[in-house]
C-alpha cells in the first residue's frame, strides 16, 4: 500500500514538474511535525526575505478520523501538495520523504534537508544497521536529489554525510534553525507565562517525561508499563509535577488515567522553556535541554537491547549529560538528586552544536537563495 502511495504521489508530482518553477519556498514535513521546528524557523526567515511559502504536511495522509474532511485532506496532499513541491524553487524538509526517490526534481530546484533533530546522538538514516534493503535503496535514491544537508556542528559533518549517503561537501554545518529561539535573547519564550498557562503557575519542579519510540510496535504499546506513574506521585508528588510527551510516531499507546499528557501540544519548544527537568531514554530532546542549561535524567531500562539494535554514535552512558538509571528505583533517586552539571552540559553542547549564535536560519537562507540563483524580493 505504501509503495502504491509513493507511485501515485510521484505521478502527480512529475506531471506538475512540467510546469514552470515559481519563485517561492515549499516546506515539507513528511511525518507529524507541526512546523514549530526548523521548518517553522525557515518559514519565518524566508518570509523576511520576501518569499512566499507553502506548507506540505504528511499529517494529511494520517488522519485520526476517517471522514469526508480527512478524505479531502488526503486528496489535497496528492494534488496541491505535489504541485506545490514540484513548482517550488526551494524546498526545505525535516525528514526522509520516501516518494523523493521517484520524483523528477527540477535541476535548478534546491532541496535542503534540515532534519528534525540536532547533533548526532543515536544512529539514524542509512547508519541504522538493520534498515530494510528496499528502504535503504529508496532513501539513497531520494537523498541523491538533495542539494544540501544541514547539520548543527562541524563535529557531526562526517556522520551526516554517512547517514544521508551524500558527499561531505553537501553537508553544511550552519547550525540548527530550531535552536535559534533558545539562543537569541529577543526571541526566547516567556517561561513564566507558559508555566501559568500550562501548569497553573505551579511552584513545583516540573518534570517532562519524553521517551522515544521503538521500532517494534509491541514494545511501543508496552513502553509506559515500565514507568510507575503512581509510585512517582507517591514518592515525589509533593515537590515534583510530572507531565508526559510521547514521540509523534507512537500509535495506540495507552496512557494511564490521571497522567498529564501533552503529546498533542503543538510546540515542544514551549515545553523545553516551561519544564525544569527532562526524563528521557534516547530522545534528542536532551540536546535542547542541554543547550538551555537544564538537567536531564536518562531512564534507559532497555539500554542493552536498544543499543544492540539502533545503537549510538558515541558510548551512551559516558556521554549523556546526566545520570543513567536502569531501574525505576534508580530513576527516583536520580530525579531527587538531579542537577545541571555545567561541565558535562558544556562538553555535550559543544560537540553537538559548536558555538551557536542564534543566526543559523539566516545563514541557511543566504546559502539556499544563492544556490537557487535568486534574489530576495
Amino acid at each position: 500500500m505504501k509503495h502504491l502511495a509513493y507511485k501515485l504521489f510521484a505521478c502527480s508530482f512529475n506531471l506538475c514538474a512540467l510546469l514552470p518553477a515559481r519563485k517561492r519556498v515549499a516546506l515539507l514535513s513528511p511525518h507529524m511535525a507541526s512546523f514549530t521546528d526548523s521548518l517553522g524557523e525557515m518559514e519565518r526567515e524566508m518570509r523576511a526575505h520576501g518569499f512566499k511559502t507553502v506548507r506540505v504536511s504528511g499529517a494529511d495522509i494520517r488522519p485520526k478520523q476517517k471522514n469526508a474532511a480527512a478524505a479531502l485532506r488526503m486528496l489535497r496532499f496528492f494534488t496541491k501538495g505535489a504541485y506545490d513541491l514540484a513548482t517550488a524553487s526551494m524546498v526545505f524538509l525535516n525528514d526522509n520523504f520516501m516518494p523523493l526517490a521517484d520524483l523528477h526534481v527540477k535541476k535548478r530546484a534546491v532541496w535542503t534537508q534540515l532534519w528534525h533533530a540536532e547533533g548526532a546522538f543515536k544512529r539514524f538514516g542509512l547508519d541504522i544497521a538493520d534498515l530494510p534493503q528496499d528502504v535503504r535503496e529508496r532513501v539513497e535514491r531520494g537523498n541523491a536529489k538533495l542539494r544540501y544537508v544541514i547539520c548543527s556542528s562541524e563535529s557531526v559533518v562526517p556522520i551526516y554525510a554517512s547517514a544521508f549517503g551524500v558527499p561531505q561537501e553537501k553537508v553544511l554545518p550552519l547550525g540548527s534553525p530550531r535552536a535559534d529561539r533558545y539562543i537569541e535573547k529577543s526571541r526566547r519564550t516567556d517561561a513564566r507565562a507558559l508555566r501559568e498557562k500550562l501548569f497553573d503557575g505551579t511552584k513545583k519542579t516540573v518534570v517532562l517525561y519524553a521517551p522515544t519510540f521503538r521500532d517494534d510496535p509491541a514494545e511501543n504499546r508496552a513502553l509506559l508499563t515500565h514507568f510507575d506513574f503512581a509510585e512517582f506521585e507517591r514518592e515525589l508528588g509533593e515537590k515534583y509535577l510530572l507531565v508526559l510527551r510521547l514521540h509523534p510516531q507512537f500509535r495506540d499507546v495507552p496512557v494511564p488515567d490521571g497522567v498529564t499528557d501533552l503529546t498533542d501540544y503543538p510546540d515542544a519548544g514551549d515545553l523545553i522553556a516551561a519544564c525544569d527537568l527532562l526524563i528521557t531514554d534516547y530522545s534528542s530532546l536532551c540536546l535542547d535541554f542541554a543547550l538551555v542549561g537544564k538537567p536531564s535524567v536518562f531512564y534507559a531500562f532497555d539500554l542493552g537491547s536498544y543499543a544492540a539494535g539502533r545503537s549510538f554514535y558515541r558510548d551512551y552512558s559516558s556521554n549523556v549529560p546526566g545520570t543513567v538509571a536502569q531501574t525505576f528505583d534508580e530513576l527516583l533517586a536520580a530525579v531527587r538528586n538531579a542537577d545541571a552539571d555545567a561541565d558535562a552540559l558544556q562538553r555535550f553542547t559543544v560537540y553537538h552544536f559548536g558555538s551557536p549564535d542564534g543566526r543559523a536560519a539566516s545563514r541557511i537562507a543566504d546559502a539556499v537563495i544563492r544556490a537557487a540563483n535568486l534574489q530576495s524580493l
